[in-house]
C-alpha cells in the first residue's frame, strides 16, 4: 500500500484549529492520529515552531476520550529527518537555543506522559530528533523495506542527543546496543533496530497501519532494556563501562578535536539513566557543545555534502548496466560497487586470471558489505559477468575504462569504445591524471568523454570526481555522469580536467612534503603523528604507501611539469628496489596483510608544532590556488571534494574554512 492510498483511508476532519500549520489531528474508531507534514518543507524536520505546535497537539489529545493515539508522517519522503540544522545553525543566542532544547524535551515529555497508549508508524528515514520523538511513545512500529533507516546521528555535527534521546534510548535497548549507536551515528535498517528491541516491529508497508492499530488495542508489553543492562547501571559498573567506552572512542578521534562523543560518556557516566537527572543534564551538555567551533564546522559539512548530493539528479538518467575495461584493484572494485547497487555489470580484461581475481575480490566485498545476508551477497554476485572480449559494450549505459596510465593505450580503447557503444551511452575513463583532450584524440566525437575519478578503496571512499574539459565535454554528458553518481551512491563533483585534477592535485604536495621531511631525517612516525595530531586522518607517509609508492612516483612526476613540487630522491630509491608500499609490503613502513606492522623510532627534538604547519600549509596552499586556477567552482565545493575525498579533518570545516579561519 503506498502512503498516498494509506492516508485516503484516514479521515479528513481536522481537529487542530487553523493556527496549526504542520499537525492535524483526526479520529477514526475512537483512535487518534496525528500527522505531522512540516509546512514548505521537502521532508518532515522540526524546528522551534514544530516543537511548540507538538507541545500544543499533545495538550488536545490528553483532552479526548481515545483508545489510543498513532503518530505518522504525511510526507513521502520519510518519517523525521530530525532537526532543521539550518535553523539550528542560524541560532547564536544561547538562551534562545537553551529555550528551544528545552522546548524539545517538554514536548516529546508530554507526547510521554499521555495516559493512552502511543504508537509511532514508522516508514522511511527517522533520524535525529525524528527517532527521539518516536522513543517518547509508547511503541515503534516499522515499515521493514530497506529505505527505512533509523539513526541517532547528532555526534555527526558536533552534538549528542537533545530532546532526551540519550536517556530514553538507554532505557529501552540498554547502554551496550544505545552508546554505540549514539557514538558512531550510524543508520539501523528495520530488521536491525527491530532485533535489538529499538522498534517493537518491522512490518511490510501493507501490514503498518493495521499493525499499529492492533498495537494500540492490544497494548502489548512495552520494550525495557533487560535486567542485565540495568546492573551497568550501577554506580562502579557504570565507571569502569564508560572507561572502556571512552578507550575505544579515543582510538577514532581525539576529544579536543571531537567532544561530544566524550561529553556523551561523561553524562552517563555522572547521572546514568535510570533518575531524571539525565534529562536536565543533556539539555545543558547539548548547549554547551552547539557553540563550539567543531559542531559549527561539522554543519557545514553537513550543508557541503547536501550540496554534492543535490548536483547528481537521479531523474536525468536511468543506468542499468556499467561494462568496466580493466581488471585491476580499482576497475575490479569498481565493477563490484556497481554491482552492489543493483546494476549489471559486464568486466572485461585481458586475461581469465585477472576476472577470476576480480570476482574473488568482489565477493570478499559482498560479505563485508551485507555480512550475512546471503540473499543480498547472491544477487549481487549475480550482477557481475566477466566479458573477456568486451561484448557488453554495445549494451551498457555506461563504460569506464579503468586501466592503467598510459596514453596510447586508453587512446586506442576509446576509439573501439566510441564506434561499439549506443549514442546515449555514457564514455568515461577512470585516469587520475592524463588530460581528457589528449584521451579524446583518439575519437571522432570527443565531448563524449568524461572523466569518472573513483577513489581507493572504492566501497569506502564517497566522493566521484567528475571530470570535463572546458567548452569541449558536452554539459549533458556531465549531468548525466553526475547523476550515474548519485544512482551508485556517490557525491559527484565537477571538476576541470588539469593535471591531477583536484583531489590528488592537492594531496600530492602534501604527501611529498613528508616524503622530503623524512628525507631530511625526521622519523616516519613523528612525521605522520604531526599531521594526524591537527585531524588528518593518515599521515603522508602512511598514506603514500596505502597509495603505492609507484603510484605517487608517477602522479608527481606529471605535477612536477605544471605545479611547484620537488620529488625527493627517496621516492625513486625505494621504487627501484621494488618497495612500493602496503601492496609490496614494504614502503615507509612494514605491511603483513594489509596491515601496518611497525612505526619505527618516535623521540625527536625538533620543533612539532613547526612541522604540522609545514605539512598543511601544502595542503592548503595548493588548495587556494586550485581555486584560483578555477579547478571547482568555489570554495565550498573545493571544501566539500577535499573533506570527501581526503578524509581532511572534518571538524575544521574543510582547507579553505581552515585557511580562512582565525587564529
Amino acid at each position: 500500500m503506498s502512503k498516498d492510498n494509506m492516508n485516503k483511508n484516514l479521515p479528513s476532519t481536522n481537529l487542530l484549529d487553523k493556527d496549526f500549520k504542520h499537525f492535524s489531528l483526526t479520529i477514526e474508531d475512537d483512535i487518534a492520529w496525528l500527522n505531522i507534514d512540516v509546512k514548505d518543507e521537502a521532508a518532515n524536520v522540526i524546528s522551534p515552531e514544530v516543537v511548540n505546535e507538538l507541545d500544543k497537539a499533545c495538550d488536545e489529545i490528553s483532552k479526548l476520550s481515545a483508545k489510543g493515539l498513532i503518530l505518522y508522517s504525511g510526507k513521502s519522503t520519510g518519517f523525521i529527518a530530525g532537526a532543521d540544522v539550518k535553523k539550528f545553525r542560524e541560532i547564536t543566542d544561547p538562551e534562545e537555543a537553551r529555550e528551544f532544547i528545552n522546548a524539545g524535551h517538554t514536548a516529546c515529555k508530554k507526547l510521554e506522559d499521555l495516559t493512552i497508549p502511543t504508537v509511532a508508524m514508522v516508514e522511511g528515514f527517522c533520524m535525529g530528533g525524528g527517532l527521539e520523538v518516536a522513543l517518547a511513545c509508547d511503541y515503534i512500529i516499522a515499515d521493514d523495506a530497506p529505505s527505512t533507516k533509523l539513526s541517532l546521528p547528532e555526534v555527526k555535527l558536533g552534538i549528542h542527543p537533545g530532546f532526551g534521546g540519550t536517556v530514553r534510548s538507554i532505557r529501552r535497548i540498554g547502554v551496550l546496543q544505545a552508546m554505540p549507536m549514539m557514538l558512531t551515528g550510524k543508520n539501523l535498517l528495520p530488521r536491525q533496530a527491530a532485533k535489538i528491541g529499538l522498534v517493537d516491529m518491522c512490518v511490510p508497508l501493507r501490514q503498518l497501519r493495521n499493525t499499529a492499530i492492533q498495537t494500540v488495542l492490544r497494548k502489548p508489553t512495552k520494550k525495557q532494556a533487560p535486567k542485565s543492562a540495568k546492573l551497568l547501571e550501577l554506580g562502579p559498573m557504570r565507571k569502569l563501562v564508560a572507561m572502556q567506552m571512552r578507550k575505544q572512542v579515543a582510538s577514532k578521534a581525539k576529544q579536543e578535536h571531537y567532544p561530544a562523543p566524550y561529553a556523551l560518556i561523561n553524562l552517563w557516566e555522572a547521572h546514568g539513566s535510570v533518575g531524571d537527572e539525565m534529562y536536565a543534564a543533556e539539555a545543558e551538555s547539548v548547549l554547551q557543545l552547539g557553540m563550539t567551533d567543531t559542531a559549527r564546522n561539522l554543519a557545514r559539512v553537513f550543508f557541503l555534502q547536501n550540496r554534492l548530493k543535490a548536483l547528481g539528479d537521479k531523474s536525468l538518467f536511468t543506468p542499468k548496466h556499467v561494462h568496466v575495461i580493466g581488471g585491476g584493484v580499482m576497475g575490479g572494485d569498481i565493477a563490484a560497487w556497481c554491482a552492489m547497487q543493483g546494476m549489471k555489470v559486464t568486466i572485461q580484461d585481458i586475461s581469465t586470471d585477472a576476472l577470476g581475481r576480480v570476482m574473488g575480490r568482489a565477493t570478499t566485498g559482498f560479505k563485508r558489505r551485507y555480512r550475512r545476508d546471503k540473499f543480498r551477497i547472491m544477487e549481487a554476485q549475480d550482477n557481475l559477468t566477466p566479458d573477456l572480449h568486451g561484448q557488453g559494450i554495445s549494451n551498457a549505459d555506461v563504460i569506464i575504462e579503468a586501466i592503467y596510465e598510459n596514453l596510447e593505450a586508453k587512446q586506442s580503447i576509446f576509439k573501439e569504445v566510441e564506434a561499439k557503444a549506443k549514442p546515449d551511452a555514457i564514455i568515461a575513463t577512470n585516469t587520475s591524471s592524463i588530460p581528457l583532450s589528449d584521451i579524446a584524440k583518439a575519437m571522432k566525437k570527443p565531448q563524449r568523454l568524461v572523466g569518472l575519478h573513483f577513489f581507493n578503496p572504492v566501497f569506502k571512499m564517497p566522493l566521484l570526481e567528475i571530470i570535463y574539459t572546458p567548452k569541449k565535454t558536452n554539459v549533458t554528458v556531465v549531468k548525466q555522469a553526475q547523476s550515474f553518481a548519485a544512482h551508485i551512491g556517490k557525491l559527484p563533483l565537477p571538476v576541470k580536467s588539469s593535471p591531477g585534477f583536484l583531489i590528488n592535485r592537492i594531496l600530492m604536495p602534501y604527501i611529498l612534503e613528508g616524503v622530503t621531511a623524512q628525507q631530511e631525517g625526521i622519523p616516519v612516525a613523528v612525521v605522520d603523528k604531526a599531521a594526524v595530531d591537527y585531524g588528518m586522518p593518515m599521515g603522508p607517509l602512511e598514506l603514500a604507501d596505502t597509495v603505492g609508492l609507484d603510484i605517487c612516483l608517477h602522479v608527481g612526476k606529471i605535477l612536477a611539469d605544471t605545479v611547484e613540487v620537488t620529488l625527493p630522491t627517496t621516492l625513486d630509491r625505494e621504487v627501484a628496489a621494488g618497495k612500493l608500499g602496503k601492496k609490496s609490503g614494504e614502503g615507509f613502513y612494514q605491511w603483513k596483510n594489509g596491515k601496518k606492522q611497525n612505526t619505527g623510532k618516535s623521540d625527536w627534538n625538533g620543533d612539532v608544532d613547526q612541522l604540522q604547519q609545514r605539512l598543511i600549509e601544502k595542503l592548503t596552499n595548493e588548495s587556494q590556488k586550485c581555486l584560483d586556477e578555477g579547478i571547482v567552482e568555489d570554495a565550498d565545493l573545493l571544501d566539500a571534494g577535499v573533506i570527501f575525498g581526503t578524509g581532511f579533518a572534518p571538524f575544521r570545516g574543510g582547507p579553505m574554512q581552515a585557511l580562512n579561519e582565525p587564529e
